[in-house]
Formats: C-alpha cells, sequence, structure tokens
C-alpha cells in the first residue's frame, strides 16, 4: 500500500513538473484605430460592400496577357522573394531548436579495452577484452515555469511573422512589375506622339523653307519651324533611354540580366473599372501583410515577456544514467554488473547584478514599441487606401479634361496652320498653339498612367497581390 502510494505521488509529481505553469502574460490584441469608413469612398466609384478588390487574385484585377506572364516569372525568378523563402526555412528551422528545449535528451555510449599479447610469452588469452561497458543517460530540466514554451511561442510567432513578411515581398512585388509595365507602355506612347509630331513639324520646316524662298515669309519663320522640330526630335533619344532603363528594372525584377521586355498591349492604359468594391477597414487587419506582421513581431515581444519572468525563479534539472561492463564480451551485458544513479539540482537566482531585472524591463519595453509599431502600420494602411480611393476619384477628372484640352489644341492648331498657309497670321501662332498641342498630348499620357496606377495603388493599399 505504501508502495502504491509513492508510485502515485511520483506520478502527481511528474505530471505537474510537465505541465507547470507559465509565467508572463498572455498575449491579447491592443486597441486598434477605428475607421468606420475610408475617406474617398463616398467620392470615388467605389462599391461600399464586404467584398473587397483586395481578396481577388492578382490576375482577376491585371488581365493584360503581357503583364500576367511578367508578373508570373518574378514570382518564379525573383531573387528577393526567393530570399524572403529562404527567411522562412531559416525559423522554421529555428523553432524546431528551441521546442527541442524542452524535451529530455538521450544518449548512448559504449566503452572497450583491449589487448593483444603475442604468443611468444606464453600466456592463453581467453578474449582480447580487458575491459568494456554499455551505458545509457539522459537528461531533462522541466519547464516548470513555462520558459521554453514561452521561448517556443515567441520562435513561432517569429516565424509568422517571416511568413507575413514573405506575403509583403509578394504583394510588393506585384505592384512594382504592373507599375513598371504600365509606365513603359506610357512611354511608348509618348515616343510615338514625339515621332508624330517629329513628321508634322518636318513638314512645316520644308513649307516655311518653300515660302521664305519665295518671298513669302521670312528666315524668322523657317527658324521658328526648326525650333519646333528639334523641340521633338530632343525628346526622342529621352525618352528611348527611359523606356530601355526601365525595361532593364523589369528584368531585374524578373530575376533575369538587362535587355528588352515585351510591351505592346494596347489595353495597358485603359482606365479602371468602375464600382471598384474595397470593403469596410476592419479587414484589412486580416488582409495586409505589414499588419499581420507587426502583430506577430507583438506576439513574439510580448511572449519574450514570460521569457524573462521566468529567469527569476528556480530552475530544476533532472539526470539519470545506467549502464553494464565486464572484462569480456559474454559478461558486458551481465545483470550483476549494471550501473545505475539519478541526480537532481535545485538553482535559484539570488543576486546577478540587476541583469534579470534589466531583462524584463527591455522585454516590456520592446512590447510597448511592438504596440505602437502595430497601431502606426494599421493608420499608415488606412492612409494608404484612402489616398488610393482619392487618386482614383481625381485622377479620373484630370484625365478627362486633359482630354478636352487635347482636343482643343488639335483644332487650335489647325486653324493656325490654316490661317498662315492663307498669310491671315504669323508663323508665332503656329509656334505656341503647336508648342501647346505637344505639350497637352504629353499630359495626356501622363494622366491616364496614373489612372491606370491608381487602380495598383488601390490593390496593392488593399492589401491585395500576396494570394496564391
Amino acid at each position: 500500500m505504501k508502495l502504491r502510494r509513492a508510485f502515485a505521488s511520483l506520478c502527481i509529481f511528474a505530471l505537474v513538473l510537465l505541465t507547470g505553469c507559465t509565467v508572463g502574460p498572455n498575449y491579447s490584441r491592443p486597441q486598434t484605430p477605428a475607421l468606420p469608413t475610408y475617406r474617398g469612398s463616398d467620392d470615388s466609384d467605389v462599391a461600399t460592400t464586404s467584398a473587397s478588390l483586395g481578396d481577388e487574385k492578382w490576375a482577376e484585377v491585371f488581365r493584360e496577357p503581357e503583364l500576367q506572364q511578367l508578373i508570373k516569372t518574378a514570382l518564379t525568378n525573383n531573387y528577393d522573394l526567393r530570399v524572403a523563402a529562404q527567411r522562412v526555412f531559416e525559423q522554421q528551422a529555428q523553432v524546431r531548436i528551441t521546442r527541442a528545449q524542452g524535451f529530455p535528451t538521450l544518449n548512448v555510449g559504449g566503452t572497450g579495452a583491449g589487448a593483444d599479447i603475442p604468443s611468444s610469452v606464453g600466456q592463453n588469452i581467453g578474449s582480447p577484452l580487458a575491459f568494456g561497458s554499455f551505458n545509457l543517460s539522459t537528461a531533462w530540466i522541466p519547464d516548470f515555469w513555462g520558459l521554453y514554451r514561452r521561448q517556443t511561442e515567441a520562435a513561432r510567432a517569429t516565424l509568422l511573422a517571416q511568413v507575413w513578411a514573405q506575403r509583403a515581398v509578394r504583394m510588393s512585388l506585384v505592384q512594382q512589375v504592373a507599375t513598371i509595365y504600365i509606365q513603359v507602355r506610357a512611354l511608348d506612347r509618348e515616343l510615338t506622339i514625339a515621332r508624330q509630331t517629329e513628321q508634322v513639324r518636318q513638314d512645316s520646316v520644308k513649307l516655311t523653307s518653300t515660302l521664305e524662298r519665295g518671298g513669302a515669309a521670312p528666315l524668322s519663320d523657317v527658324r521658328q519651324a526648326e525650333q519646333l522640330l528639334f523641340t521633338a526630335t530632343s525628346q526622342i533619344p529621352a525618352i528611348e533611354e527611359q523606356i530601355q532603363q526601365q525595361e532593364n528594372a523589369l528584368r531585374l525584377l524578373l530575376g533575369e540580366n538587362p535587355g528588352a521586355v515585351a510591351h505592346t498591349d494596347e489595353q495597358a492604359l485603359t482606365p479602371p473599372p468602375q464600382d471598384l468594391p474595397v470593403g469596410v477597414p476592419s479587414q484589412l487587419l486580416e488582409r495586409r501583410p505589414d499588419i499581420q506582421q507587426a502583430e506577430q513581431q507583438l506576439v513574439s515581444a510580448n511572449a519574450r515577456i514570460g521569457v524573462a519572468r521566468a529567469q527569476f525563479f528556480p530552475q530544476i534539472s533532472i539526470s539519470a544514467s545506467g549502464g553494464v561492463g565486464g572484462d569480456s564480451f559474454a559478461s558486458i551485458f551481465n545483470g550483476s554488473g549494471h550501473t545505475i544513479y539519478g541526480i537532481g539540482s535545485l538553482a535559484q537566482p539570488l543576486f546577478e547584478g540587476g541583469k534579470l531585472k534589466g531583462q524584463l524591463q527591455l522585454a516590456e519595453a520592446t512590447k510597448q514599441e511592438m504596440v505602437l509599431n502595430y497601431q502606426s502600420t494599421i493608420l499608415a494602411a488606412f492612409r494608404d487606401v484612402s489616398n488610393a480611393l482619392i487618386a482614383l476619384n481625381k485622377q479620373r477628372a484630370t484625365r478627362v479634361e486633359q482630354q478636352k484640352l487635347v482636343a482643343a489644341a488639335e483644332d487650335a492648331t489647325r486653324l493656325a496652320r490654316i490661317r498662315y498657309k492663307g498669310g491671315a497670321t504669323s508663323y508665332l501662332e503656329v509656334l505656341t498653339t503647336d508648342s501647346n498641342l505637344f505639350a497637352a498630348q504629353l499630359n495626356l499620357v501622363t494622366a491616364q498612367q496614373n489612372e491606370s496606377l491608381s487602380l495598383v495603388q488601390l490593390y496593392s493599399a488593399l492589401g491585395g497581390g500576396w494570394q496564391q
């Protein structure tokens, strides 16, 4: 009966050691900034429903075949994304290393000593083994205060933060590829406008030169026509330079050497669709990778408070070893030669010069920093969405007005050329209207580019692009 009671008490004690308690605060999400609706949603052509553009996969948002192929290639070959994936693997290994601290260690070993005595000695050796042993040992530090459990909790939160960091890189990569592609297509249009303008102005130079030779126009008209021509021709190499540099930037995102990139899709600068769903602001907390990463960093910092507090409590360690030995192979595993022993120790910190208290203060201060970082990240996310919504609305209005300006400038230039050919005005009027037309056409391309980029901006601000 006494033996049974002792065995039951031992089992209960072992269970207490296994479960123990976990010191330190359990994580709870801090108070986050509230926002009922996004600023700019009332003025923009967006749908205020629970559905959100950020929940859609990138292939459903960017439908241009060329752009889709570029994004696929980038997601496969981009080095930043591959580095982010390796960091996830590294942290997974770190979690396993940290978690292993809470388990007992088990080691097995053996020793042997032998002698080979020649027959000339005149002695008979029954066995070449002079001595041998085999032993099994184990050691364990019970996680009574939750030290290792808190460390594992912190490591797992760091792993999740790294996973969300990888998703943030993926989202940023989709945004960068789409942005550069749209910018290149806008430069293509500017190059086309510059070359068309060059052709028109070459005709103007020929006309004024003919009139000047016939005495119907002064030499100044020829020089003014040449100014217009050279203004257009000087733009062409500058635009070509930007195109090639942007192609190199795009190739870097693709994980490839500098070179040309296909960009011929005519739909690249198509205005974004109207009635885009943006969802509700609270959804950003679960979708935006940077917010999730910031929260997991906060979870890790919170767990490290428990790690610091557990250092104040006594640490219990248990070790045991058993083995057998003998002076021959046959006697090594003889039960009469076995040895078994166990050791238990208890260590309680008494004085470490304020180190433990400093570690706790550091952990608590780090948590407060992570709280502020988390709340700041949320505010920045709300700002990003609001700015994107405002841009979506205002860039559309800018593009519409710029189209009207180009139409008026085209008509003004046409009338000025007719008046000049008829001798009703000087070439200065042609110079002015033509310059205004060229500038208006380039500004229209910029407006179209910015309107197309507003969709990319909104999609990224809503946390879209990382979904598989």
